[in-house]
């Protein structure tokens, strides 16, 4: 599985008009309605220590056997609530994700929501990101073998700042291991919900089998995603996998070349770290190429290549 990710620095602000409203007119009255009460997970927790711990002391005060019985429950419920709420704090914590600043909203909404894929071996994974003014289009090919006894798809994850829905997605596919000239386009398949971060599907030409050699080509476009200030592009991977042998980002600025552009490390057990600042590769016909190349990178992580560009 793979993502993709490109964001403005420019955040929304809320205003007086943006507050959800407190009530609403009956008549010529007004009537007001108190906000609907919402329990977490640590309320519940407390909630349930406070009658077991009640339950207890009233049972050994006045020796009722049938108040103890009655307490172990909510004890039980106490401990279990606590336990599913501090996990989900880790989760929300470790999910978090900020860069020069900004917050990777996306790419945090994704890290919540991502699937490993257990049947695919990636061996090689090449990015090509071009940024047109405001558009950007990208290329994915993906090479590897089947390790199940059967695939019919291989999944992908975009994400973005600004959402662009499926429908506006200009996004085909290849199989080239069936169709390596291309003669047959493959449209993915939207996965669950659309919005910021979405999962689409591609489906091979054929059912792969076990050992089963496979190479895939994606190509998307997505308008409107870029605006001057900070960007970023995210190489993500996703598969149940130690390493894979070798991966390669080449990305591709029109017009007026960024001021930086620098490649970070993305883990869910530590901050961003950042790796590298990239030198052009190339300047010439007003186009800016910076290209990066990583072996035997783990087959689980999240690289993020922020930017700046005063204008598009």
């Amino acid at each position: 599985m793979a993502a993709v990710v490109v964001a403005a620095a420019e955040r929304r602000k809320l205003t007086a008009t943006d507050q959800p409203p407190t009530g609403r007119r009956a008549g010529i009255g007004r009537c007001w309605l108190a906000p609907r009460m919402q329990f977490s997970l640590e309320s519940l927790a407390a909630l349930a220590t406070i009658i077991g711990t009640a339950l207890s002391v009233l049972a050994l005060v006045q020796s009722k056997k049938w108040l103890i019985l009655a307490s172990l429950p909510l004890l039980g419920i106490a401990m279990v609530a606590g336990v599913r709420a501090r996990r989900d704090r880790q989760a929300l914590k470790s999910a978090s994700i900020t860069i020069e600043g900004q917050s990777i909203d996306s790419l945090n909404i994704a890290n919540l929501r991502r699937r490993v894929n257990r049947t695919l071996r990636i061996q090689e994974a090449h990015h090509t990101a071009r940024i047109e003014g405001e558009d950007l289009k990208i290329e994915w090919v993906y090479a590897g073998y089947c390790s199940g006894k059967r695939e019919t798809a291989m999944e992908f994850s975009i994400e973005s700042e600004r959402t662009v829905t499926f429908d506006r997605l200009e996004c085909v596919a290849y199989d080239l291991g069936r169709d390596p000239s291309k003669r047959h386009q493959i449209r993915p398949l939207l996965i669950g919900t659309d919005g910021m971060s979405k999962k689409i599907s591609v489906p091979f030409l054929e059912p792969l089998r076990v050992d089963q050699p496979f190479r895939v080509l994606l190509k998307c476009t997505l308008p409107g995603c870029i605006t001057p200030g900070f960007g970023y592009y995210t190489a993500t991977l996703s598969f149940a996998q130690a390493r894979v042998r070798r991966c390669t980002v080449r990305l591709v600025f029109e017009g007026p070349p960024p001021a930086w552009v620098r490649v970070y490390e993305c883990s869910p057990t530590r901050p961003p770290t950042l790796l590298k600042t990239l030198a052009p590769l190339s300047s010439k016909q007003g186009e800016h190429e910076y290209f990066d190349e990583v072996e035997e990178t783990p087959g689980q992580s999240a690289r993020v290549y922020a930017f700046w560009r005063d204008t598009v």
